[in-house]
């Protein structure tokens, strides 16, 4: 596993080479203790994980809480966590990159605050790459104090028959991924 750091770049192959297809993307999160007066009464915070396909910079498709699947079947939003509560992994993205459309050559995965809070009230939170036999691929890990309502995690890039992950790690101000392809522009 390798803990990514912003602007890292990591070929999606086994170790002997072999290109990897089909991922998960894990995010997890919970309400930040001090959030709110003492800590309670804040309300929960609900983050989103999306994806957002792009075809030589033109929006293609995207999967996230309102639409649950791609066109092509390659990518798919496995439910909607209002709250960040329970263990483990919160929402989670299957990746198929072995069914995206061949003209899609990036697709960006970002984390935005549904109800506009920003990334300060949140703790604990995190996201993930698994590949389809569970192992962990790749984490990466929102830190505290993040002023905006939205964060570019990382784009899967297209290189020749196989795909990259690269760290991204940029605040955007987006709460929901239709309204906030503008702010995912400078990152293709």
């Amino acid at each position: 596993m390798i803990e990514l750091t912003k602007g890292q770049d990591l070929l999606l192959a086994s170790e002997d080479g072999q290109p990897i297809t089909r991922l998960q993307l894990g995010l997890g999160w919970d309400k930040a203790p001090t959030a709110g007066f003492i800590g309670t009464g804040a309300p929960d915070i609900d983050l989103d994980a999306s994806a957002v396909q792009f075809a030589g910079g033109q929006l293609f498709d995207l999967a996230f809480y309102n639409n649950l699947r791609t066109r092509d079947g390659s990518v798919e939003h496995l439910g909607d966590n209002l709250t960040g509560r329970g263990q483990g992994d919160d929402e989670v993205l299957t990746v198929d990159l072995g069914r995206v459309y061949e003209k899609v050559d990036t697709i960006v995965l970002l984390v935005s605050s549904y109800q506009g809070h920003t990334l300060e009230w949140i703790n604990n939170a995190y996201c993930r790459l698994v590949d389809d036999h569970d192992v962990e691929l790749a984490r990466y890990t929102l830190t505290a104090g993040v002023p905006t309502t939205g964060l570019a995690l990382a784009k899967l890039v297209r290189d020749g028959a196989q795909w990259r992950v690269h760290a991204i790690g940029e605040g955007i101000a987006v709460t929901v991924p239709t309204v906030g392809l503008d702010a995912l522009r400078p990152f293709l």
